[in-house]
């Protein structure tokens, strides 16, 4: 009869164990991207949501236009071209083929509307014509885009071209694509203005924005798609729920149908799946720290910047702050704002997230005076 009961005792911890692991499975494998190559970052943190294969470097057709779209920006922030400055259209930008803005050769076209052709349009003849305006060929062009490149950290992109038009050894890597993104978000967000515009007209010509997320995913304002024979169907997408902006990346898809399922369901997986959590706000106190040679024992610390942080909606209680002192104490005299240390962020082992503190107020040095007063004071603290 023990027996039985002991067997009993141990089957039924064997299914719960069973059950815990089956729990653990279905957990960690909520999604999978049909894509080739795929990753999904915060675009506030940059932290990455999800990824598959994301550092293999691809064919990305017309994403490679964000580049060239940054290197716009950067030219109007620089004062080297303004909104309303003329370009004169070469034969070489109008011969280019793809999707196009039909420009034609000996048009001037005010750069705004170069910059919308490419943003909304994806116009191949709008990129060769910007380069050829900023640096005198698309060939220079391609230079800067690499070094540029470099700047950013984009360690698996060569560019060849303006436009992503097929060329050998003209690649990106979706981590890549990613950090681009986020960089001319953060930087230029009047992109978004641009990419959301779902139709432009030039010359008469009215045409439709490709991105199949516009009008179609909760708050959904850009950015690029793409599709040659090599690199097959890919999208940048980005949207913004709830003060929470996220970036996808999609690489070689089948189809239309296929790569807008793809970034959907990706852009779905990261809204339903991650929320965000502001942990600090720049100011907080946090912590006190000794004081030597100071009326005062010690002084205030508080957290400089604000810290918010993207986690699994279920793991908010799971959050843990750590703070990293440089030293035990100071010495007097310490002024308003000395930093100190840094707090942490952390989940599970992983920092998400940190900031600098520092002091909250100052601690005058202590004087002759101070000092007899101060021995005073401790030796009739001591008797009593």
């Amino acid at each position: 009869m023990n027996n039985y009961k002991g067997f009993r005792i141990f089957t039924g911890f064997i299914i719960a164990v069973f059950s815990v692991m089956m729990f653990q499975v279905n957990t960690l494998a909520q999604f999978e991207s049909s894509a080739e190559s795929a990753i999904l970052i915060d675009a506030v943190t940059g932290q990455v949501l999800y990824e598959k294969n994301p550092d293999t470097a691809m064919p990305p057709a017309s994403i490679t236009k964000i580049m060239t779209l940054l290197i716009g920006f950067e030219a109007l922030e620089q004062e080297k071209v303004k909104w309303d400055d003329q370009i004169i259209i070469s034969e070489k930008a109008w011969r280019t083929g793809g999707s196009e803005m039909f420009l034609l050769v000996g048009d001037k076209v005010s750069f705004s509307d170069i910059m919308t052709g490419i943003s909304v349009v994806s116009a191949n003849d709008g990129c060769v014509a910007l380069a050829e305006h900023l640096y005198g060929s698309e060939e220079a062009f391609a230079e800067v885009m690499n070094n540029r490149a470099q700047e950013l950290g984009l360690s698996n992109s060569k560019f060849v071209n303006s436009n992503g038009l097929p060329a050998e050894g003209h690649v990106m890597s979706a981590r890549d694509i990613s950090t681009l993104a986020r960089h001319l978000i953060l930087k230029h967000p009047k992109i978004l203005e641009l990419e959301s515009q779902t139709e432009f007209t030039y010359n008469g010509i009215l045409q439709y924005n490709r991105n199949p997320l516009l009008g179609v995913f909760p708050g959904a304002d850009g950015l690029k798609t793409g599709w040659t024979d090599e690199a097959g169907y890919c999208i940048v997408g980005t949207a913004q729920q709830n003060d929470q902006r996220l970036i996808g990346v999609v690489l070689k898809t089948k189809n239309e149908n296929e790569r807008s399922k793809a970034i959907q369901e990706l852009l779905n997986y990261g809204f339903k799946n991650f929320k965000k959590v502001t942990v600090k706000n720049a100011g907080d106190l946090v912590d006190s720290i000794k004081v030597k040679s100071s009326t005062k024992s010690s002084v205030s610390l508080k957290v400089d910047n604000t810290i918010s942080v993207i986690i699994p909606v279920d793991q908010e209680k799971n959050l843990e702050t750590v703070i990293l002192k440089n030293t035990d104490s100071l010495e007097a005299p310490v002024a308003l704002n000395d930093e100190v240390g840094t707090l942490e962020v952390r989940l599970d082992g992983m920092t998400l997230g940190s900031s600098t503190i520092s002091t909250l107020e100052d601690a005058e040095r202590i004087g002759f005076f101070g000092w007899i007063f101060k021995f005073i004071g401790d030796f009739f603290r001591s008797l009593f």
